[in-house]
């Protein structure tokens, strides 16, 4: 018995050995199994977001809302997705028309002989207007601001058959070439051709009459009466003309200067009020004030005195009578004083207060207060 005894423990120590040593394998494997578990677990997790990233978003049709007005709205405007089945529709653009210009003229030379026209027409020299317009016409036969200005000069001429063919030949060349002149010159044509050189013994300036205020006290008023005839029988309304008033103040006694609405102040009033030509005959009330200026301001500029006036009536745009006084004040205002005045450029009646009826009104120089009452 005591012989088996160590050889027995050494038995017993081996399968103890090689029990620890499956244990300790088996737990390795648990391990090892474990990790690969968690792995797969973590792979696929991560498999699953990638998918979420690769989701592709629908469309859903929502009902467009009206746009807000307010500023202050934040509210969105949900829109459909895009057809991809359709080609888009362009959208429609609409064209403007081109606004039509005078056209430029292209030789200098002929601009320059149109230029020298214009200021001989509008200093009633017709010969040399035509003149320089028919040399204008050799270099350039097709240029459409020379027809037009034929078509003005002969019309100013009363040659009426001759400016409408001038016009017509304008319209012939289109609003291409043309442009705004086409138009202006079938204005002329769908309205006809004024006469306004025969209105010129229809429609005419009176004798002005001139009131000094002398108990103005802040400065000078001056109270023009400018009469305004017609011929009986003529038809004239009230758009058809107008009558350009222009006073000139002198300054030192020597230096005569038009006046400004920076040094004096103008009122334009009808005394008959409606246009209806009863009697034959308008009056228009100007009232001119020259303020008092400080005594500094006349050492700078000098003190500005009245000096007289130019009277120009129009009508439809042309003028057809001018009075002026003093009449040197004609040249001033672009027009010739006649070498040989008639009865209507007689210088202005002067009204003083020792030739003013009792009771006179200032404020209308040509009746007296009061009125007479039925």
């Amino acid at each position: 018995m005591e012989a088996r005894l160590p050889h027995a423990a050494a038995i017993s120590r081996t399968s103890v050995f090689r029990v620890s040593c499956w244990i300790l394998a088996l737990l390795g494997f648990v391990e090892l199994l474990s990790a690969g578990l968690a792995l797969a677990a973590r792979m696929e997790s991560t498999r699953e977001v990638r998918f979420v990233d690769r989701e592709v978003t629908k469309y859903v049709s929502v009902p467009i809302a009206a746009t807000p007005t307010s500023k202050e709205s934040t509210g969105i405007v949900a829109r459909p997705p895009p057809q991809q089945d359709q080609d888009p529709v362009p959208a429609v653009v609409a064209v403007q028309p081109r606004p039509l210009t005078t056209p430029a003229i292209a030789d200098p030379m002929v601009e320059k002989l149109v230029t020298e026209a214009r200021k001989a027409r509008v200093a009633e020299d017709m010969g040399l207007a035509i003149v320089k317009l028919e040399e204008a016409r050799s270099k350039e036969p097709d240029e459409p601001s020379v027809e037009y200005e034929l078509g003005l000069v002969h019309e100013a001429m009363g040659v009426f058959d001759t400016a409408s063919e001038h016009y017509q030949k304008v319209m012939a060349m289109g609003a291409t070439k043309a442009g705004t002149l086409y138009t202006l010159a079938a204005g002329k044509l769908r309205d006809g051709i004024e006469d306004s050189a025969d209105m010129r013994g229809q429609l005419s300036l009176g004798r002005t009459r001139i009131f000094k205020d002398v108990n103005y006290q802040d400065g000078e008023r001056i109270v023009l009466t400018i009469p305004v005839q017609a011929a009986p029988g003529t038809t004239i309304g009230a758009d058809d003309f107008f009558v350009t008033v222009k006073f000139f103040d002198i300054i030192h006694g020597k230096e005569i200067v038009p006046t400004s609405e920076d040094t004096s102040l103008r009122e334009f009033k009808w005394v008959s009020g409606a246009i209806d030509w009863a009697g034959g005959e308008e009056l228009l009330r100007v009232t001119y004030i020259l303020p008092h200026r400080d005594l500094q301001d006349e050492h700078l500029f000098g003190q500005r005195v009245y000096y007289g006036q130019s009277v120009e009536l129009n009508y439809k745009n042309e003028l057809i009578d001018l009075q002026a006084w003093p009449r040197d004040l004609a040249a001033r205002s672009q027009q010739p004083v006649q070498a040989n005045p008639g009865p209507a450029d007689a210088p202005p009646e002067f009204l003083d207060k020792d030739s003013l009826p009792p009771g006179f009104n200032p404020d209308n120089p040509l009746l007296p207060l009061p009125l007479p009452t039925r």
